[in-house]
């Protein structure tokens, strides 16, 4: 059987190691370090590696109304909230939050968090738009951050 043509811009292939991105952005005091990109793969899925700060701001309760999103944490307690329901992970577990699913998450631990996020489809831009936001003098308000997730199919929860 011969394979599927690709038809969408093509990327030349790069090893990432830890640590290593092809795009970086922050926000919340998280540094996110984009290993694939929309523009990769016709924008199938987007991966970075996120580190999470003790005690950062977490993400206002929201749904992706476009994608799902998943977790995999290779240091530290992260602690996910699933429809209003804690859920402790920590080194090499994983957790799928499927398109639609009410969720936030932050860092449950007094020691930095690392973890991957995988987004199909991707959705890097929106965080190229939220290190916008917060590389302004002052942190955006949460009607800000809001109105950014709106535009990329995030909706309150």
């Amino acid at each position: 059987m011969t394979p599927p043509v690709h038809t969408g811009p093509l990327a030349h292939p790069e090893a990432l190691g830890r640590g290593e991105a092809l795009r970086t952005f922050s926000a919340r005091g998280s540094v996110m370090l984009f290993k694939a990109l929309a523009e990769q793969d016709d924008a199938d899925l987007s991966l970075m590696e996120r580190t999470l700060p003790p005690g950062g701001r977490r993400p206002p309760p929201h749904r992706h109304t476009n994608c799902s999103e998943a977790y995999f944490v290779l240091e530290g307690q992260v602690v996910v909230v699933i429809e209003g329901q804690d859920m402790a992970l920590g080194p090499e577990h994983f957790l799928l939050v499927p398109r639609g699913t009410a969720h936030t998450f932050g860092n449950a631990g007094e020691l930095e968090a690392r973890l991957l996020v995988i987004h199909a489809p991707a959705m890097d831009a929106y965080f190229a738009g939220l290190h916008e936001l917060w590389s302004r003098a002052e942190p955006p308000s949460t009607d800000e951050e809001r109105a950014l997730m709106a535009r990329f199919g995030m909706e309150p929860a």
